[in-house]
């Protein structure tokens, strides 16, 4: 791809945009369509998508693999731990409304934070799957 220089131009005009658009996704997708696993996938696609022009090794210095792979477990734990906390507050497991001293802020605070669990996991899962993929050789 170092050649086709119409692909990396527009690569690097839309990469920006869809991140944005994961982030906004993201953070309205308790209010519409969307939320964490959406969003994951769509800025895991922008990666990807400047690994498949760029290369590789140029991705892997943007996104390096050992951070991926912290960050799977990152995003697991995050939701296990909102539901952890809110047992030891007295509630059920991932029972949002014991999270704050008020329920509707306990709600909000629950939902942000699975959301964004759920997010970080999508998107470096998807990442290490491409990683895995990307990095075998053609006779392999």
């Amino acid at each position: 791809m170092r050649l086709d220089v119409i692909l990396r131009v527009t690569t690097k005009l839309i990469l920006p945009f869809m991140l944005l658009f994961a982030v906004y996704v993201q953070f309205h997708g308790d209010y519409g369509p969307g939320g964490g696993f959406q969003a994951g996938t769509i800025a895991a696609a922008g990666f990807i998508l400047y690994g498949l022009i760029f290369g590789l090794p140029a991705m892997m210095r943007f996104v390096p693999a050992a951070i991926v792979e912290a960050l799977i477990p990152l995003g697991v734990l995050i939701f296990a731990g909102v539901g952890v906390y809110s047992m030891l507050n007295g509630g059920n497991f991932l029972d949002y409304s014991h999270l704050e001293h008020d329920p509707v802020h306990g709600q909000e605070w629950g939902v942000f934070l699975v959301e964004l669990g759920v997010f970080i996991t999508v998107s470096s899962t998807m990442i290490a799957i491409f990683y895995a993929f990307a990095g075998r050789g053609r006779g392999e």
